[in-house]
């Protein structure tokens, strides 16, 4: 089988490190968006409190609130990484961030909480469109190598300080009105637009060849939207009911529908043979459990420090911006990183950060002190962060040719919310079969450490993943080429024995 490799003209002219103001530019545009798609994932939670006083919301329309964002962005990201491909990136982008700030500023005016979750739902489904475009122009502008790396480093260091100084934001923005956490995005959207319009590549081949996979895209996004659906609401209706029991069943059958369409059609929306390139196949994997326990030790962290310890919203906001600080402050250093140590080290070595964060957090009891708990989990919790999320898209993304670079960015992506999704909906079961309903401190702890169990487990499955990978990479950059004895077409030819290499 003969390859080749595909490199786009834009890409071509970023292959050295010395960038353009244009070049720069497009790289903060996108970055923003991508700060503003990571940091609603997590601003609302400090919210939620004066968001149901307000608006006389029960606790499972406040669910909704989060996981309303989650279902959009997590159930529509594999169509969004297609329609990049094939209506063409910046067209993608341009719209789906226009309708991010309109959707921001609805959410932050309206009265009702139908309409607040709708919202909130829209702006899901608009940031499942600019993060896998986001992230294909950037692997489709800066030429794989160095570039790429540097590029991708600063970008998906953005996306982490975005999950990890959203609840900072939060507390501070909550502290003047909770309707602050859904405005304060809009001018930063609107000015992040007017600069893409002007600054965005405008290729002439952009788009991938090829028909829509429409049955493909029913399947593929009713089965994401579905199972982010059943996981969400499976804490109020049971995980052993006949709801949820039965929603899992059409999951599943919806999945295996999905894989018999995209192995027989022309233009499937997922080429299954992606993920026979194993860095693409271990990153999502990785991604899933690394963010996903990420999402529920937030989570777990946010109710233990207002509702055991006490913390008023400001207070959690300065007690977490060390971890959010060292993330912000890491992105100009992680190109060299990559480059001198690769992914395949640094991966692991950022989860074991990780790892290390949840497990030191199951010291907590009823009188923590910040120092002795919180901040140490907090620094790990920076230094995992700020080496694995680069480490992790790049991975997802290599060796990905131009015209699938959004394919590959919807699936990490994908992988991300649904990991979120399913890992907070795993720690909440836990904490309210652990804390059996108590209000007592001995009670919220019992419910607590199980989740931090779960989480820490969660981690340490991407640790062995990522050390797996770092085994298998470092096994096949050290076995040299051994070429089988083949009777060439002519004895002692260069040209012949390069043609047998070429097309096997």
């Amino acid at each position: 089988m003969t390859t080749a490799t595909v490199t786009s003209p834009d890409a071509s002219s970023t292959s050295g490190m010395s960038w353009t103001p244009r070049l720069w530019g497009t790289l903060i545009v996108l970055c923003a968006a991508m700060f503003l798609d990571a940091l609603d994932v997590s601003m609302v939670g400090v919210a939620l409190p004066s968001i149901g006083s307000e608006l006389h919301l029960s606790t499972s329309a406040l669910q909704w609130v989060v996981s309303g964002y989650v279902l959009g962005y997590g159930g529509l990201l594999l169509l969004g990484g297609r329609a990049a491909d094939l209506l063409g990136r910046r067209r993608v982008f341009l719209i789906a961030l226009g309708t991010f700030a309109a959707a921001s500023l609805a959410g932050g005016l309206v009265d009702d909480g139908g309409l607040l979750i709708a919202a909130r739902f829209l702006k899901g489904v608009s940031a499942a469109f600019t993060a896998p475009a986001g992230l294909s122009i950037i692997t489709t502008t800066f030429a794989e190598g160095p570039a790429r790396n540097r590029a991708l480093s600063i970008y998906t260091t953005c996306g982490a300080s975005g999950f990890s100084l959203g609840l900072v934001l939060s507390g501070l923005l909550t502290s003047v009105g909770w309707r602050w956490t859904f405005l304060m995005p809009v001018p930063v959207a609107l000015l992040a637009l007017l600069f893409a319009i002007r600054l965005l590549p405008r290729p002439t081949e952009e788009r991938a060849k090829g028909g829509y996979d429409v049955l493909g895209a029913i399947t593929g996004t009713t089965t994401v939207l579905l199972l982010v659906f059943t996981v969400t609401e499976a804490q109020g209706a049971g995980w052993l009911s006949l709801r949820t029991v039965g929603s899992l069943v059409v999951v599943v059958a919806l999945a295996a529908a999905f894989l018999v369409v995209e192995s027989r059609t022309a233009h499937p929306l997922v080429r299954l043979g992606i993920f026979r390139n194993g860095s693409v196949a271990r990153a999502n994997v990785i991604a899933f459990a690394m963010i996903g326990a990420y999402g529920g030790f937030q989570f777990v962290v946010t109710l233990y420090l207002q509702h055991l310890l006490g913390w008023s919203a400001l207070q959690m906001a300065l007690g977490l911006l060390p971890a959010g600080a060292f993330i912000a402050l890491s992105a100009p250093f992680m190109g060299p990183i990559v480059d001198r140590f690769g992914t395949g080290r640094l991966l692991p070595i950022g989860l074991l950060a990780l790892v290390g964060a949840f497990a030191l957090f199951l010291r907590l009891d009823e009188h923590s002190s910040y120092p002795v708990l919180v901040l140490p989990s907090m620094l790990l919790l920076g230094v995992g962060f700020a080496l694995a999320f680069p480490s992790v898209n790049i991975a997802a993304t290599d060796g990905v040719s131009d015209e699938e670079q959004g394919l590959a960015s919807g699936l990490v992506n994908t992988a991300i919310q649904v990991g979120t999704a399913v890992v907070l909906a795993g720690a909440t079961a836990m904490i309210t079969a652990g804390s059996a309903g108590g209000d007592s401190p001995q009670a919220q702890l019992d419910g607590y450490r199980p989740a931090l169990v779960f989480v820490t487990a969660v981690a340490l499955l991407g640790l062995l993943i990522a050390a797996v990978g770092a085994l298998v990479d470092r096994r096949s950059k050290s076995t040299p080429l051994t070429v089988p004895d083949y009777d060439y077409p002519a004895a002692g030819s260069n040209a012949a024995r390069t043609e047998v290499l070429t097309n096997r």
